[in-house]
């Protein structure tokens, strides 16, 4: 009999989950998603229950994302899993961010997408020297989801749009800079962490305990960021990169031009409009409608190709450059969903 993709246990008063699909890199899927909303449910009212911690079982990540591979394959069909599963996975999000107790997240290693949308909401996000934290979208045709259209402009400056363009991969010393994340613990001492915080020690007296100082990592080029990604379109910022000329400045470019134009366009107004949503849910809201159709759409389904499938990292754009991706389609894309389709958060 295999294991539980999802272990949930109440020890000394935490509720404690654990993702716990180490072989896909703790990859969620709808179960996995349905599984943590239950127990955070029954926790919620629970007055034995004060706080909520999430970890992994393995060393390879926290959670490397979603299973795009069956997004790619729902939505070339009938979209009706794809939906399913958007819809359970954002009301996770959205259940974590405005839940009650404080929740632990402790991101010891990769996290992605997916695992990006199960740990920003929590209160007390702990990083360690293995995380690498990314939201790499547009270099499989979608868009950074799971929250990324509140989360990202939030960030300092316009590092979220970097980010968010550009799928830039982060240690913990720029996460830390940017509050990604709010602790750094080392690896080795994250156990120790944990025991702590499960025979009943506070998690952010226990997190404020590990005074690890590490130096800001993205410093150098902030001004640059802040002045060459503060544009509305992203043909101003490409022009922008290449009038400033550096080195730094061209890298960009280059990671800019590999990305889906589709993409590029989308994930700069959804960084854009996420910005002045009124809450959380308002922006939940907005990404279950672009997601279930940017799924159906060639870039995604040639980016899951390239990437997931047949792994030649080589995918064939189309359009192939930003002149191609027009306005209405842009409008079509991130248009208002029927009233009887709307996501809608948990009670």
């Amino acid at each position: 009999m295999s294991e539980p993709e999802i272990i949930t246990r109440i020890d000394n008063g935490v509720g404690h989950i654990t993702l716990n699909r180490p072989k896909a890199i703790h990859a969620l899927n709808r179960t996995m998603c349905e599984t943590m909303i239950a127990a955070l449910l029954d926790w919620r009212e629970d007055a034995a229950v004060r706080s909520v911690l999430i970890d992994h079982a393995g060393e390879r990540g926290f959670c490397a994302g979603g299973d795009i591979r069956m997004i790619a394959e729902s939505s070339a069909g009938d979209r009706v899993e794809a939906r399913a599963f958007f819809l359970s996975e954002y009301r996770l999000n959205a259940l974590m961010f405005g839940y009650p107790k404080p929740i632990t997240a402790i991101v010891d290693g990769i996290v992605m997408g997916g695992g990006v949308g199960i740990s920003e909401p929590a209160d007390v996000r702990i990083a360690t020297e293995r995380t690498t934290y990314a939201m790499p979208e547009t270099g499989i045709g979608l868009y950074p989801e799971v929250g990324g259209g509140w989360f990202l402009p939030r960030l300092p400056g316009q590092t979220g749009v970097w980010i968010g363009l550009t799928g830039a991969r982060l240690k913990a010393m720029a996460t830390i800079e940017l509050g990604i994340h709010t602790h750094y613990v080392p690896s080795e001492q994250i156990d120790a962490l944990k025991a702590e915080i499960l025979n009943g020690a506070s998690p952010i007296e226990v997190a404020n305990r590990y005074d690890f100082s590490i130096p800001p990592a993205l410093e150098p080029h902030r001004e640059a960021i802040d002045r060459l990604f503060a544009f509305d379109t992203v043909e101003e910022i490409f022009a922008a990169l290449q009038a400033d000329g550096s080195a730094w400045a061209l890298e960009q470019l280059a990671i800019l031009k590999t990305k889906s134009p589709t993409s590029l366009k989308v994930t700069l107004r959804h960084i854009r409009e996420g910005a002045k949503a009124a809450s959380f849910d308002d922006n939940m809201a907005v990404e279950y409608a672009v997601s279930g159709r940017i799924g159906a759409t060639h870039d995604f389904q040639e980016g899951v190709r390239a990437v997931i499938v047949d792994k030649d990292n080589a995918p064939k754009w189309s359009p192939s450059d930003l002149s191609g991706v027009t306005d209405e389609a842009l409008d079509a894309l991130f248009a208002p969903l029927p009233e009887n389709e709307k996501w809608t958060p948990l009670a």
